[in-house]
């Protein structure tokens, strides 16, 4: 079989940490193309893998014929970047947020429908080991309905994670369109409707920036979801985890509650009100001090194997996104937003 022809747009810390590692374990891949306004960065991996530098994806698109494109680039390029990659022909990752609006989500889904290619979004969460098992032992249904809930995503901020540090895109509204909530609350929103495999019906935000000097984007959000089913709960992103990184969910049930990344050997922790305590280890989620294979490229590339739709399609991400778009209409308005 002939091997996937992949171009990397955008040569920043995800593709660095995640994409390119994750294409190059994968056997099935063949690098052709990286892209990247900084040419010294898309050069380097260039050099590395035996395929071509450009400076702009516009003519990596107009040259080469990319069977499949990652967009790893800064929020507000995620929509042309994918389209116009979708219009070349070519099946499409995108980094979470899909886009900055959910016009141009539906007009990324369209391109890819119309090309017939697939899209895909790197909600990551999904495929993690705990979140997995968490979905599978919900749907077993001995902990019954889940009532409440809280999801946390926190870190330091993306000076520490971003290969540009203090002077990141991440702080640049027009670049970023938004801050902790497109980097880690859509992470959530995604997280809790596939583990409660359901939909968020109403939003209420409480979003600001408190403490990143310098920055016309959000630091933190507090966001109180209600479910379709009647589930309640919070969603909190946030920068200023100046402690160290959160990433955890706790689920409180009709038969108990279930804990998930609150324990550092533990994973998944379910205690049920008949007394009895259940304890998983299931592997890692991943954190930016301990990277762990994320799933998505693997995911990827599986499905164009297979010609298999993604089970992260564009749709889902839209969805997801649509939940942290309410979240700031929320905070603008002072009202309660319905989906």
């Amino acid at each position: 079989m002939d091997k996937i022809k992949v171009a990397v747009v955008g040569c920043g810390a995800i593709a660095q940490r995640r994409h390119i590692p994750e294409y190059a374990a994968n056997p099935n891949v063949e690098f052709v193309a990286f892209c990247d306004p900084v040419t010294e960065r898309a050069q380097k991996y260039a050099n590395k893998y035996g395929a071509k530098a450009y400076s702009s994806y516009e003519d990596m698109l107009s040259e080469i014929k990319p069977d499949a494109v990652s967009v790893c680039t800064p929020n507000a390029l995620h929509a042309p970047v994918a389209i116009a990659a979708a219009e070349a022909g070519a099946h499409v990752l995108v980094e979470k947020p899909m886009a900055a609006s959910d016009a141009e989500a539906e007009a990324m889904i369209e391109a890819a429908r119309s090309n017939n290619v697939f899209l895909m979004v790197g909600h990551n969460q999904r495929l993690m080991p705990p979140h997995v098992k968490a979905k599978e032992l919900l749907q077993k249904g001995h902990l019954g309905r889940v009532l409440t809930f809280r999801t946390s995503f926190g870190h330091p901020g993306p000076e520490y994670w971003s290969v540009d540090g203090p002077g990141s895109w991440f702080f640049r509204k027009e670049e970023a369109v938004m801050g902790a909530m497109g980097d880690l609350g859509v992470h959530k929103s995604d997280l809790i409707r596939y583990l409660l495999d359901d939909e968020v019906a109403q939003v209420t935000g409480f979003i600001g920036t408190l403490d990143k000097k310098g920055t016309e984007v959000d630091d933190n959000a507090t966001c109180l979801l209600r479910m379709r089913s009647g589930a309640i709960g919070t969603l909190v992103a946030s920068w200023t985890y100046y402690k160290g990184e959160d990433n955890s969910t706790v689920l409180w049930c009709e038969k108990g509650v279930m804990k998930i990344g609150t324990d550092p050997h533990d994973q998944i922790i379910v205690e049920l009100t008949n007394g009895s305590v259940e304890r998983y280890n299931v592997g890692a989620i991943s954190t930016n001090d301990k990277q762990e294979t994320s799933g998505v490229v693997d995911a990827f590339i599986n499905s164009l194997i297979t010609n298999t739709p993604p089970s992260i399609s564009g749709e889902e991400g839209r969805k997801s996104l649509a939940v942290i778009l309410a979240a700031f209409e929320s905070q603008e308005t002072g009202r309660v937003i319905n989906l």
